[in-house]
């Protein structure tokens, strides 16, 4: 493995200016700033033309220690802890080079739906889960941490199971009820381990996210539980999605030596996605055109094309996570736009969150068009990709993945120079693939599988104060139960104050019955 020389590790500022200077270790565990910004790095580390030819033959695991340990120093997570961390993410994935890639139709598709739950979400959320059980056994919250998260489909189940089991959480997770498909639900229901609490809410994903963000806001309960998220907020998640980045230039470069830049198109919605792209490239990675992929929900694609960031309400596609009409990871690229300033960027913020609209004219919009290209596709547009790859060459691309490769073809980028995201696998999504291919190739085992399983989750009403009710009664559920573990024989000793316990999640238990929900239990 290549060595580095490290350092004491880069400091997160938040985008809106009240937290600064805070290190890996905090932002990770904190999740969103306390003014409701993102953090971000202070500074960016580089890497060389020699270091990444050095890292040409290193394994995924070791590549990505080399690209994390450039943000996260020793005195944050020891390089032995570090590598660690990493492989056991990395040894959760069903294929030894964790993300292929692999070239179709005179482009490459990096393949990022070979763990756990078949999204490319697991790539960060593998690595998240494994940060915050070491944070926690190293001193970090007197050991607990209560993870809220949104999910427009895949971001719950990909945290779902990099959280299950995990001494010391417990993971929340909001979905609008309807609104995923049959598959992603019973991805995140079907999962029985006590610390795993999964909420359908009546809304839209945007409404979840709110509730999240409400949530973060609410000082008074964001302590009292141990607020974490597990949403692309969280900069581990950006951070650790890096990786496939340069993975994917040095096997695109292995291949085609000649390639001076290699293109990006990405399905998108919350925008964390590409934005590692972008920091991969403000590091030194040799990336050409970052081309953002939407569908119907084209909040950001009408951004670069006409400087219009306005909300929409949203529409039910069949690529249903990308259905999204405000993207939480944005504010972290605008934050760069305004010139690493936040009193601009908290000024723009501020307009928008008043308004629903933000536009950006003149110079501004410029830079923006040169940092990202942008397409839209829609229903139509993605079947018919569907259907014509899987015809002429027998490749089998989800809705979302079809969304990015129908953005190359309308910008002429199908070249051995470019990359698509695959950021699902199509078996995710039978009743939007039928449509397209009929017989639909057979679903992995894992997958089929989970219709014998029984879903358990909650229904609860679009409303922050019923959410943050429910989540109080289960984390003193499940400290009652970790409590009750710890006793030996039934006695209750100083360890073990079980009426003391019990009778505080009775009366919280009480105050819980103010909310309408109901766990469905259902085959």
């Amino acid at each position: 493995m290549c060595k580095s020389n490290m350092k004491s590790g880069i400091t997160y500022s938040s985008t809106r200016g009240t937290q600064k200077n805070l290190s890996f270790r905090s932002v990770v565990m904190q999740g969103l700033a306390h003014d409701r910004g993102l953090f971000v790095p202070d500074s960016f580390p580089t890497v060389t033309k020699e270091e990444l030819q050095a890292w040409r033959p290193l394994s995924y695991s070791d590549l990505a220690v080399e690209v994390i340990s450039k943000f996260v120093g020793e005195d944050d997570v020891p390089r032995a802890n570090l590598v660690d961390i990493v492989k056991r993410s990395c040894a959760a994935f069903r294929s030894d080079e964790v993300t292929p890639v692999i070239e179709v139709n005179g482009h490459h598709v990096l393949e990022l739906f070979h763990g756990p739950t078949f999204a490319f979400k697991d790539v960060a959320l593998q690595m998240l889960g494994n940060f915050f059980e070491y944070f926690l056994s190293t001193g970090s919250n007197g050991g607990r941490l209560a993870v809220l998260g949104a999910t427009s489909g895949d971001t719950g189940s990909a945290a779902i199971y990099g959280l299950r089991g995990k001494k010391g959480i417990d993971c929340i997770i909001l979905y609008p009820r309807g609104r995923v498909s049959e598959i992603q639900e019973r991805q995140m229901a079907t999962v029985p381990d006590k610390n795993i609490h999964c909420v359908a809410v009546e809304g839209t994903f945007d409404d979840c996210q709110d509730i999240v963000k409400a949530s973060f806001g609410n000082p008074e309960f964001r302590d009292r539980v141990k607020l974490g998220a597990v949403n692309s907020i969280n900069w581990c998640r950006v951070l650790a999605q890096t990786t496939y980045y340069y993975w994917s230039y040095l096997r695109v470069t292995d291949k085609y030596p000649d390639a001076k830049e290699v293109n990006y198109s990405v399905p998108t919605g919350n925008f964390g996605d590409i934005l590692a792209g972008y920091y991969s490239k403000k590091m030194g990675l040799p990336v050409g055109r970052l081309i953002v992929a939407t569908n119907e929900n084209d909040i950001l694609h009408r951004f670069f094309t006409k400087g219009e960031y306005h909300r929409y309400d949203i529409a039910k596609t069949i690529s249903p996570s990308m259905d999204i009409c405000v993207s939480s990871n944005f504010e972290r690229y605008l934050y760069h736009l305004a010139g690493d300033d936040a009193d601009t960027l908290a000024s723009w913020m501020e307009t928008f969150e008043s308004t629903g609209k933000l536009t950006i004219a003149g110079k501004k919009l410029e830079v923006a068009r040169e940092d990202f290209g942008s397409a839209r596709a829609d229903t139509e547009t993605t079947l018919d990709v569907i259907k014509r790859y899987h015809e002429k060459h027998g490749y089998m691309l989800c809705p979302h993945s079809a969304v990015g490769v129908s953005a190359i073809e309308q910008d002429n980028f199908v070249n051995t120079a470019t990359v698509c995201l695959a950021t699902a696998h199509d078996a995710k999504f039978p009743a939007a693939c039928s449509r397209a291919v009929d017989p639909l190739p057979t679903p992995p085992k894992e997958l089929s599988s989970l219709f014998k399983l029984e879903i358990r989750s909650t229904n609860c009403p679009n409303d922050a104060k019923v959410v943050q009710a429910f989540m109080t009664k289960r984390i003193e559920e499940s400290k009652l139960d970790e409590t009750q573990s710890s006793c030996v024989g039934g006695v209750e000793t100083k360890k073990c104050p079980m009426k003391k316990i019990a009778m505080g999640a009775a009366i919280i238990g009480i105050g819980a019955v103010a909310f309408n929900s109901i766990v469905n239990k259902r085959k």
